[in-house]
């Protein structure tokens, strides 16, 4: 794909959604990495739920640090994998007290030494709480980047760095919630909705198809 191409794609997904936000329900930082450490192979409906009942409760380091594992679990056990997530949740708070006076940090190796944080939710946090031009790359992002042909790569990573680099600067602050938001409700995994697709022409997936 070309870069003129790709720049009008991006163009396209700014005017559909200009100001483009997670699904994610958080008013803080640390509400923020608590959802998205929670989303793994979880919906952010479901994980909506769960923190609405949780924040009013406790929304700081302290507060749920407080709940311990066991009262934790109660309030995310409709998630999956609430277990080992509420473990690595109530470590997660310890940390950030012992080490960084409670707040999250806004720097990606700090980020990526809790409990439960990998790559993707350090990503997910830099962008959305700090405005750092990261993209964390889904299986959403995964598919649209590759399916487009916007940048292709096997794995995670290698598509995260081609996003990273081809992406024109001026859509790469936005350019992780316009990618999920697509492949969530439009380029999605088993049935894509091309006739209703702003980026229809231009999509390479869709010129190989009409080829074959």
């Amino acid at each position: 794909m070309n870069a003129a191409k790709r720049t009008e794609i991006f163009e396209r997904l700014k005017a559909q959604r200009p100001k483009p936000e997670t699904e994610l329900n958080y008013s803080s930082p640390f509400e923020l990495l608590v959802a998205v450490v929670l989303s793994a192979q979880a919906t952010d409906v479901g994980v909506n739920k769960a923190t609405a009942k949780l924040f009013p409760v406790a929304n700081t380091p302290e507060a749920i640090a407080a709940l311990g594992v066991e009262g934790l679990s109660e309030y995310i056990k409709t998630i999956g994998l609430f277990n080992s997530k509420a473990r690595n949740v109530i470590a997660l708070c310890h940390q950030l007290l012992d080490r960084h006076d409670g707040e999250v940090p806004d720097d990606r190796a700090a980020l990526e030494a809790l409990p439960g944080v990998g790559r993707k939710t350090a990503n997910v946090v830099l962008n959305t709480a700090f405005g750092q031009p990261t993209i964390a790359v889904d299986t959403h992002i995964f598919r649209v980047a590759n399916r487009t042909r916007i940048a292709t790569g096997k794995t995670v990573r290698e598509v995260e760095d081609r996003l990273v680099r081809l992406i024109p600067s001026a859509y790469r602050q936005d350019a992780h919630h316009w990618l999920i938001l697509h492949g969530r409700y439009t380029c999605k995994a088993r049935k894509p909705l091309c006739h209703d697709c702003i980026i229809h022409d231009l999509c390479e997936y869709r010129a190989k198809e009409a080829v074959t």
